[in-house]
């Protein structure tokens, strides 16, 4: 493959997973960040200096070895301008330009597709009922939600509220620690065990497939770049949310991020 078609492949890889991890369980982030963020913050009308307690507990939350810290605060600082300088300004024409009622469209859509990589790590997980779930949800969404353009499974109580499953979580269920934490150029906050993990998603996402079965297509890079350009919003939301107000914005990504990761595992 030549030099300009990797790159045409793997920019929507990581620019599209943009702290994927957090974003694909948004449903939980706000309950983890908030607290997260808070710590160690200069709130009005209190001291600056949080007290002892408070700053064990931040530095608790954060528990992973990250013997990378040097370098991974480099290349934190190199995403923070990438994430305000091009991501941010394409996430905005974004929701400007489309309604936010297609916009949830297309997100239907895309997670409706990604189908095969939650069964295939509930079921590796040992989680059948869940597996069971996903297929449900699979068959309603795609046959009365007009192809998963409407979220039917929403509506109905038992396949409201499935947790999603990923391979990082696998591997965690199968016993195997983070390892080292990393910040991965574009993607952000990741762990040894997590940056595998995304290699299994990548593979069991169908969008995907059309680069391993055909090549290097522009149809596949199409596909590819819409869903990089639909997590965009709530990658950068998500971001928002752990750095605003912090006194070490990379500590309290971090920290948010091994929080989340640990909420997803004991779902």
């Amino acid at each position: 493959m030549k030099t300009r078609s990797l790159i045409r492949l793997l920019l929507p890889l990581f620019a599209g997973s943009i702290l994927a991890s957090c974003a694909s369980n948004k449903r939980n982030v706000a309950a983890e960040v908030a607290p997260v963020s808070s710590k160690g913050s200069v709130v009005p009308g209190q001291s600056a200096a949080p007290a002892a307690d408070e700053l064990d507990e931040y530095a608790a939350a954060g528990e992973i070895s990250d013997p990378l810290e040097t370098l991974n605060r480099a290349t934190f600082v190199l995403n923070d301008k990438l994430y305000t300088v091009f991501f941010r300004p394409i996430s905005k024409g974004y929701e400007k330009v489309l309604p936010k009622r297609v916009r949830k469209g297309i997100d239907n859509v895309f997670d409706n597709v990604r189908f095969p990589a939650r069964f295939v790590n509930c079921a590796l997980q040992g989680k059948f009922k869940r597996a069971g779930q996903e297929t449900e949800k699979l068959l309603v969404n795609t046959i009365a939600g007009l192809g998963g353009l409407i979220r039917v499974s929403d509506k109905i109580p038992s396949l409201a509220d499935v947790p999603e499953e990923d391979t990082g979580q696998t591997f965690a269920a199968w016993g195997i620690g983070h390892g080292a934490y990393l910040v991965l150029p574009f993607y952000g906050p990741s762990s040894v065990r997590e940056g595998v993990g995304l290699a299994g998603d990548y593979a069991l996402n169908p969008i995907n497939w059309g680069t391993f079965w055909h090549g290097d297509h522009d149809w596949t890079m199409a596909v590819q770049g819409g869903n990089t350009l639909r997590l965009l919003p709530s990658g950068l939301s998500t971001y928002d949310s752990a750095t605003k107000d912090a006194v070490d914005p990379y500590l309290s990504v971090r920290n948010a991020y091994i929080q989340n990761r640990a909420e997803a595992v004991r779902r």
